[in-house]
């Protein structure tokens, strides 16, 4: 698997976002810097993931024709979507336990809302070309 200068740019985003979350809730922790940098690559391998199981689940939906599909299809997408709050809960009290908290269901929702609208901003402006340019 390759890193991609992008991928680089959405760790930081989410350090970001995951430092902004320790600071405002007091029931979003993480113990140390390290720890937090380690929590956003975690979470974005762990969003990388559910992203692609539900582009494909998605696609898969709209190249069936049978409807009995489609219902399958949009009811897994309604497990893997909550379900997929709670495999990073999971996941991160598996690999850091009390170390990171993230606050349960309900605050790492939000946490992964705002990941991924501030993933979706920083790389609309990357890829406006308003950042990055080298003055002269």
């Amino acid at each position: 698997m390759r890193v991609r200068a992008i991928d680089l740019v959405d760790v930081f985003v989410y350090l970001v976002v995951l430092g902004a979350f320790v600071q405002l809730f007091p029931s979003v922790i993480s113990e140390s810097f390290l720890l937090s940098l380690l929590t956003a690559v975690l979470l974005k391998m762990v969003l990388e993931l559910v992203m692609v199981v539900k582009k494909r689940i998605v696609a898969r939906t709209r190249d069936t024709e049978r409807g009995w599909l489609r219902t399958v299809d949009a009811a897994t997408l309604l497990l893997v979507l909550p379900g997929s709050k709670f495999l990073v809960l999971e996941l991160t009290d598996l690999v850091f336990g009390g170390a990171v908290q993230l606050g349960g269901f309900f605050p790492v929702t939000a946490l992964i809302v705002v990941l991924m609208l501030a993933r979706g901003g920083v790389r609309r402006l990357v890829g406006s070309g308003l950042v990055g340019r080298g003055r002269a």
